[in-house]
């Protein structure tokens, strides 16, 4: 009996531990891995999420910048960490669910290396010439152009095979036209470049183009997203000007690596959106030309799933690849 009772008496005492632990979380530091060099968008807002965390329910999340090979090694490193809850990274689409049909061996596959826990916020894509360009005052008038002389009009983009240059790509086959594209190796380049007008186009994120639109230096176009952007409400979506197909927009998320308790995802996933429903956490993504957007872990697991196999087959036809 007194065996028994002894036995029973651990077993207590190990689920009581157990739960503890559990609802202990988190109890130390939290490792936010940023796959890209501090100042860029993923960046910001992956900063802005740590902050926000650590002053909201007074948790210590560390921003940790693991930049290369287009954000695919900390991606990649993140998928390898132990599944604790204590290394999570801020993905996007491009190093996500675009990366993996792009490099021959990015280590890696986002749907089954990596859970989605939380959607922060997507960036709508924009088609901008400089505002001082007397050929192209809609994008209307690109593809009369263009048609007319194909091949000859250029559109800058910030690499090849992101998911901004991918985007032009889309447009171009949805219109019908040939354009040529010119990759850079970043934003910054090819916007100085169409402001000197030396290509006649840019694809870009809103983020990247938004302060020389507001500068007056920069006419948008469109934004390729399916709503138009809440910083820039009188641009018009490409859908809107006619080519339906088009629907390309860049998102940022965490990601745990799989096999992270569920209670953890779960409780992540619930402090993230109620920071996103707060109007200063609004505000802040607003600033940065980026939409807020929040979603349950199922939701935007799904998201990241599908977009996973769209982006192959636009991976392919873009002809696009990455040693």
């Amino acid at each position: 009996m007194i065996r028994k009772f002894l036995s029973f008496s651990l077993l207590a005492l190990a689920l009581a531990a157990g739960a503890q632990a559990q609802t202990a979380y988190p109890n130390r530091p939290i490792r936010m891995i940023v796959p890209f060099p501090p100042g860029g968008g993923t960046d910001i807002l992956a900063r802005l999420v740590s902050q926000k965390l650590t002053e909201s329910v007074k948790w210590t999340v560390v921003p940790d910048n693991r930049a290369g090979a287009g954000g695919t090694i900390g991606i990649a490193e993140a998928a390898k960490a132990q599944p604790t809850g204590y290394d999570m990274v801020m993905g996007q689409k491009d190093n996500m669910v675009v990366a993996p049909w792009l490099y021959k061996n990015v280590g890696y596959d986002p749907t089954r290396d990596l859970v989605a826990v939380a959607e922060v916020a997507y960036t709508p894509i924009i088609i901008v010439t400089a505002a001082n360009n007397p050929r192209f005052k809609t994008l209307g008038d690109v593809v009369t152009a263009a048609k007319a002389q194909p091949d000859a009009i250029t559109f800058g983009s910030p690499g090849n095979g992101t998911t901004i240059h991918l985007a032009g790509e889309i447009f171009k086959n949805a219109a019908g036209i040939k354009i040529r594209h010119v990759p850079y190796k970043g934003s910054n380049p090819a916007l100085m470049d169409v402001l000197a007008g030396n290509i006649d186009l840019m694809v870009s994120s809103v983020p990247s183009a938004l302060g020389q639109i507001k500068a007056g230096k920069l006419r948008p176009l469109a934004v390729t997203s399916a709503k138009r952007s809440s910083s820039l409400p009188d641009v018009p979506t490409v859908a809107e000007l006619g080519y339906k197909d088009v629907d390309v927009s860049t998102w940022y998320g965490l990601f745990l690596p799989a096999g992270t308790p569920a209670a953890v995802v779960t409780q992540v996933n619930r402090e993230v959106n109620k920071l996103l429903a707060g109007k200063e956490m609004q505000a802040a993504i607003h600033e940065q030309g980026a939409e807020p957007e929040a979603r349950s872990p199922e939701a935007f697991g799904a998201l990241v799933k599908a977009d996973y196999l769209k982006w192959k087959d636009i991976v392919k036809t873009s002809g696009a690849t990455i040693e």
